[in-house]
């Protein structure tokens, strides 16, 4: 399928609106890290204090926080480099081929750096 050739950024109202939304999910980003960092910290192993199934739970609890740790993170550099291509006017544009993303695609995850086809292609390889 071929997508006619429109800039999903074409107005100041656009680039307004997709800086707001970046910003708002940096924002959420941010939050969710400072509540997690907690459930990450070290787990106190003290067997009089807990069992061994509930020791089992915390280091487990404590490695899945440590996971989303990094999936914020992780997040929170593709919304900066979001926010460095908006601000480039390169928002929109696939980092691999240089066309313009699906502006669906965009509404659906606005921290897509590639169309379908070079994801898709990426992802095989």
């Amino acid at each position: 399928m071929v997508y006619e050739r429109v800039c999903p950024v074409s107005t100041s109202d656009d680039t307004a609106a997709i800086e707001a939304r970046l910003l708002a999910l940096r924002e959420t980003l941010h939050a969710e890290a400072q509540q997690g960092e907690a459930a990450a910290g070290t787990v106190e192993l003290d067997q009089s204090k807990v069992g061994r199934l509930s020791r089992m739970d915390a280091l487990q609890g404590q490695a899945m926080a440590q996971a989303a740790q990094v999936r914020r993170q992780q997040s929170l550099k593709l919304v900066e480099l979001a926010l460095q291509r908006l601000a480039a006017g390169e928002y929109g544009d696939c980092v691999d081929c240089e066309e313009p993303i699906d502006p669906r695609r965009l509404a659906v995850d606005p921290l897509a750096r590639r169309c379908i086809q070079c994801a898709e292609a990426a992802q095989s390889s």
